[in-house]
């Protein structure tokens, strides 16, 4: 079953005369399994973020037709299951992060224990629970990504839309988002994430699309579109200089060329976390 289904959406913005101005999205075919982790990448200006806005139905098609958990993206009905994080986030500089989650636990009709219980919840989960009572106006760029994913986050959203959810976030910060959204594919949840950090893309999405001008330019499985099966790879452990010149040796009868020897690396932000955890774990504080 898709999450979202899309069958040659188009968006055009008009200008004052009416005259097509711009056309930010053009024939767009799309489907998303649900319960999947799934990338939309593109340069700036490509559509990325028009196209979330019409799958949030905060912008209306001008051509073609789009699904959303089975349902119209405007349906009160599919708007409840729905979380979004867009790239800008609207804060209320004055209130505190506790009760930005109260009021929008409200919009859901979630009052109460319930409320609170959920914020308090969340406010754990992204890390905010020391700055719970701050005023929203006095967070840095990555606090205030933190709390706009736990905004996005407080009814618990089948479908989880996100704009450049890691922009301005630490190398812990982005950990903790990409783990968070695992957890939640894991649970069944479907998850779309736009953005520029391809790393981040790369790292926990499964499949990908990408647009250019519009236009789906590629798409598919991530595993599939980055293998190169014209080469192969052997991976073994602890083998010595001589084994390895031993083994070249054979691969180069056998196959008549010589293979390439090296050694595989960490992700910078594996090493970076792996130092910053044995220097928590070693520091007095």
């Amino acid at each position: 079953m898709n999450a979202i289904e899309t069958n040659q959406l188009t968006k055009h913005f008009r200008d004052f005369w009416g005259r097509i101005h711009v056309t930010a999205v053009r024939d767009l075919n799309l489907q998303v399994t649900t319960g999947s982790l799934f990338g939309l990448l593109g340069p700036n200006g490509s559509g990325k973020t028009t196209t979330l806005k019409m799958l949030t139905g905060l912008l209306h098609p001008t051509g073609g037709s789009v699904r959303v958990l089975g349902g119209a993206p405007r349906d009160r009905a599919t708007r409840q299951r729905l979380g979004y994080l867009p790239e800008t986030t609207g804060m209320y500089p004055y209130l505190s992060a506790r009760d930005m989650l109260h009021f929008h636990a409200g919009l859901f009709g979630i009052a109460g224990d319930d409320a609170r219980r959920k914020a308090d919840a969340l406010l754990e989960t992204v890390g905010l629970v020391q700055a719970a009572n701050r005023p929203v106006g006095e967070f840095s760029q990555g606090m205030t990504r933190r709390l706009g994913l736990a905004l996005a986050l407080i009814n618990d959203p089948e479908l989880l839309i996100l704009d450049e959810p890691t922009a301005g976030l630490d190398p812990s910060g982005c950990r903790l988002v990409k783990e968070l959204l695992r957890e939640r594919a894991a649970r069944g949840k479907t998850v779309i994430i736009s953005s520029h950090l391809l790393a981040d893309i790369e790292d926990i999405c499964e499949a990908v699309c990408i647009l250019h001008d519009g236009q789906l330019i590629a798409g598919g499985p991530l595993r599939e579109m980055l293998e190169q099966r014209e080469q192969t790879r052997f991976t073994a452990t602890d083998i010595s200089p001589e084994h390895q010149a031993a083994l070249q040796d054979a691969f180069r009868q056998i196959t008549g060329q010589p293979a390439t020897i090296d050694y595989p690396r960490l992700k910078l932000e594996t090493f970076f976390d792996q130092a910053v955890r044995t220097a928590q774990d070693t520091t007095q504080p």
